[in-house]
């Protein structure tokens, strides 16, 4: 039986650009960090070769030079207080992440959120939204070696869950998080809130939706018949 097929016990989140559509305040964070450097780096550059990783990961190589930690951490928080102060006026879940998350919590599913997100914006989303209790777990890149598309997060995720990655059904924006959700042998949906269809497809999803409002009748099949059993 393929992980397609399997019942799904329960849900991992992606944080930034799935359960929240802040991904071009990201971009837009980024690719003025690096104009200020002079490096070239555009939205679409970042969207493909970055989302989804740790800063640290991330920081050498759009510098091209090993970086030592506290300077990671410098350039780190100079981008995320950008970062915040761009989306902070526009906080809001995803359309039909509300009402998807009420409807996991009313039939038992456990849901948790594997995120590559430091700690100042998961505060920023989860305490701003008050959506930390609906969650039996939120794993952060803090907690797991290596960052997307390594399948760390998502791994460590379905651990405290207490359920097999086979069983697991996640939701991505990236392609680098859909591959990381795939190697880890969980069922994916990517959501196109910064990324193409066919990117998403490519990267290994098994549905692509715009939103929450639109999940296929066999996945909710699939998530929600299985808690019969």
């Amino acid at each position: 039986m393929t992980s397609a097929l399997a019942p799904l016990r329960a849900v991992v989140f992606d944080m930034d650009g799935t359960l929240v559509d802040n991904m071009q305040f990201h971009n837009e964070a980024w690719v003025s960090f690096a104009q200020k450097l002079g490096l070239p780096l555009t939205a679409n550059d970042f969207q493909s070769r970055f989302a989804g990783r740790k800063n640290e990961e991330i920081i050498p190589e759009l510098l091209g030079r090993p970086v030592a930690p506290d300077e990671v951490e410098r350039i780190a928080e100079e981008k995320e207080n950008h970062y915040r102060t761009l989306y902070r006026p526009h906080l809001k879940l995803h359309r039909g992440a509300a009402a998807f998350i009420q409807r996991l919590k009313e039939a038992h599913v456990p849901a948790a959120i594997a995120t590559a997100a430091p700690q100042g914006n998961r505060e920023l989303v989860l305490d701003g939204l008050g959506l930390r209790p609906l969650f039996a777990s939120i794993v952060g890149a803090e907690q797991v070696t290596r960052g997307k598309p390594a399948p760390d997060i998502f791994l460590a995720a379905a651990k405290a869950l207490g359920v097999a990655p086979t069983e697991c059904l996640a939701f991505e924006d990236a392609v680098l998080g859909i591959m990381s959700a795939r190697e880890a042998g969980m069922t994916v949906v990517g959501l196109t809130t910064a990324a193409p269809e066919a990117d998403l497809r490519e990267a290994g999803a098994h549905w692509v939706v715009q939103d929450f409002t639109q999940l296929p009748p066999a996945l909710e099949q699939r998530l929600f018949s299985a808690q019969a059993r």
